[in-house]
C-alpha cells in the first residue's frame, strides 16, 4: 500500500499514525505530548498544556472534536467529556 507521506517529515500539523486512550488524572501526565485530542463523546475538557503554567477549561465541546492542542496533562478533576483519543 502506498503511503503518501511517507517521505513528509513528521512534525505537528502533519497527521496523526497513532491514536491512544486517554484516562483523565490528577497527577498523572500523559506519557507522551501527543499532536491533538480527538473527543468521543462530549463536555468539559480540564487540560494543561505543555510547559503551561496553569489548566486550561475547554467547555461545552461538541461529540467527535478534534482539540488542536498539545496537552502535558488530561485532568480527571473537571472533565466530563468520554471517549478520548491522544493523537501522535
Amino acid at each position: 500500500m502506498a503511503d503518501s507521506f511517507a517521505n513528509r517529515a513528521d512534525d505537528v500539523s502533519a497527521p496523526a499514525t497513532l491514536a491512544v486512550a486517554v484516562v483523565p488524572s490528577d497527577t498523572t501526565p500523559l506519557p507522551d505530548i501527543p499532536k491533538a485530542l480527538y473527543v468521543g463523546t462530549g463536555g468539559t475538557v480540564t487540560m494543561r498544556g505543555v510547559g503551561g503554567g496553569a489548566d486550561s477549561v475547554w467547555r461545552n465541546v461538541a461529540n467527535g472534536t478534534l482539540l488542536p492542542f498539545r496537552a502535558q496533562y488530561v485532568r480527571a478533576t473537571g472533565t466530563s467529556a468520554a471517549d478520548l483519543l491522544a493523537l501522535y
